[in-house]
């Protein structure tokens, strides 16, 4: 595993995804962005169709990502719901019937702090949607990933993270009380956690694995967090605008899609893998107790917490990286 410790990139938090692209070439590259067809996943998947890749977006609602995705560099829309495993499964076959490698997997897509919801088989909405779906679709593309000959696995986390780690043994809220910010905090943690342990398992065949903390962003991820609580997060101001000031991690779209782009494409990770990024740079740990909200906690890049959730995601999966 790469040092939890930052390079000096020599970006920061102001940069944008075109700045960290620029003179990248990434003709004969495809790429899958999930989310790819608003907010950062937008902005980064046309990022990548600019520089040249093949970018293919799976979208829930074909016809709301279609008008959502018109103008700038084309993008291939495909049909995925994350919540229904022969969803993930359909779309993963469609793509792996297409014979073309995978060079870079961006999941970026999720929910944030919406009321108790379950998917078909019980499992909590976001763990579902933003650990589980992404794990059942990495797997099932492993094929490609592997065919591409150096490939790269985008977890698009949070410092939502800091807010606690995995509960392993009631990671559905069967047994405890659900709270939107500590579940979403959960399956943040397992993104993180994700990443860790796919590198690991990942690097023999070519495939490195990294996450990231975008940046505070006003998006549709917001949309179950009332308008109070946004003006009091300082994501948006009184007028109901979104506050733009990057030195206190206030991003537009734009700087917010960067650290997605550099990690996917920055030829700064070469043969690095299994960290957590933020500002377009590695993160440095942080304490469990830390006072900001800057760097990685503990329980998030703890090997063995990585290797255990594993084994729990393909348990409530039923699926296995071949």
């Amino acid at each position: 595993m790469t040092e939890q410790r930052p390079l000096g990139s020599g970006f920061g938090p102001a940069t944008t995804a075109a700045e960290v692209i620029a003179g990248e070439d990434l003709g004969g590259k495809v790429a899958i962005v999930t989310g790819g067809y608003s907010g950062l996943g937008l902005v980064a998947a046309r990022t990548l169709a600019e520089a040249g890749a093949e970018v293919v977006v799976p979208a829930r609602d074909r016809a709301k990502a279609q008008a959502a995705v018109q103008g700038g560099a084309p993008l291939q829309l495909e049909q995925l719901d994350l919540m229904d495993p022969a969803s993930i499964d359909g779309f993963a076959q469609r793509f792996l019937d297409s014979r073309r490698p995978l060079h870079l997997l961006i999941n970026s897509a999720g929910i944030m702090a919406p009321p108790l919801m379950r998917d078909a088989r019980g499992y909590e909405s976001q763990f579902s949607t933003n650990h589980l779906g992404h794990f059942q679709l990495t797997a099932r593309l492993w094929p490609a990933l592997k065919k591409a000959g150096g490939a790269r696995v985008v977890q698009v986390s949070s410092r939502g993270h800091a807010r606690g780690g995995v509960t392993l043994e009631d990671v559905n809220y069967e047994r405890r009380p659900y709270e939107g910010w500590e579940g979403y905090a959960q399956s943040k943690s397992a993104n993180i956690l994700f990443a860790l342990e796919l590198d690991a398992r990942g690097q023999a065949d070519g495939v490195r694995a990294f996450s990231l903390h975008p940046g505070g962003i006003m998006t549709n991820l917001g949309r179950f967090t009332p308008a109070e609580h946004l003006r009091a997060f300082d994501i948006i101001d009184d007028q109901g605008k979104p506050v733009v000031d990057p030195a206190r991690d206030r991003k537009s779209p734009e700087q917010g899609a960067a650290t997605i782009v550099w990690c996917a494409v920055s030829p700064q990770l070469e043969g690095k893998g299994g960290v957590y990024c933020e500002d377009c740079d590695i993160a440095a740990a942080a304490p469990a107790d830390g006072s900001t909200g800057a760097g990685v906690r503990p329980w998030a890049i703890d090997p063995q917490i990585a290797r255990e959730l594993w084994a729990l995601s393909e348990r409530l999966t039923g699926v296995r990286f071949l």
